[in-house]
């Protein structure tokens, strides 16, 4: 089974990373709400797999308490995986630029919001920002993922593990 979107997803991640010399890539989730780890879940599945011009941040639901050591980092790109209500299929992926993603995060497990996480970090890094956003098929209480969404993670960290410098 392969996740819907995924060779869009890895020609627009490819273009995006163009001239990428120190990227972040920040998972956001709650552990407890099923699918809606998947962003967390994809940095633990990248942990060992990419050099020390990424780092890689377990967010779960507050990215807003990773911000000064990200912006220490200074990325000259910043990716940020999460969740969302995209009306698609069960882990279909799509990348947007923070302007994009008004009305689209539909789950909302975090303190603040990511629109308002992106903007100050677009403006104290000046680093280019997007969001890569996995349709969820279950973010009710419990643990784990879902057999479309798992896949869905697997895919996405073979095409991060391939591409981040």
């Amino acid at each position: 089974m392969n996740p819907l979107n995924s060779n869009r997803t890895e020609d627009e991640l490819q273009n995006w990373l163009t001239e990428a010399h120190k990227v972040v890539v920040a998972g956001v989730g709650n552990p407890l709400r099923k699918d809606d780890f998947v962003g967390t879940k994809i940095v633990k599945k990248l942990q060992g797999k990419v050099s020390k011009s990424v780092f890689l941040v377990e967010c779960e639901t507050v990215p807003e308490s990773y911000i000064g050591k990200i912006v220490d980092f200074e990325p000259s790109h910043i990716l940020i995986i999460d969740a969302a209500l995209l009306k698609q299929k069960p882990g279909s992926m799509k990348l947007f630029a923070p302007n994009e993603i008004i009305g689209k995060t539909a789950i909302s497990t975090h303190s603040l919001p990511l629109r308002i996480f992106c903007d100050f970090l677009e403006k104290t890094t000046g680093a280019k920002i997007s969001l890569l956003l996995i349709q969820p098929k279950e973010t009710d209480f419990g643990e784990g993922l879902t057999i479309e969404v798992n896949h869905a993670a697997i895919k996405i960290a073979d095409i991060l593990t391939k591409l981040l410098p």
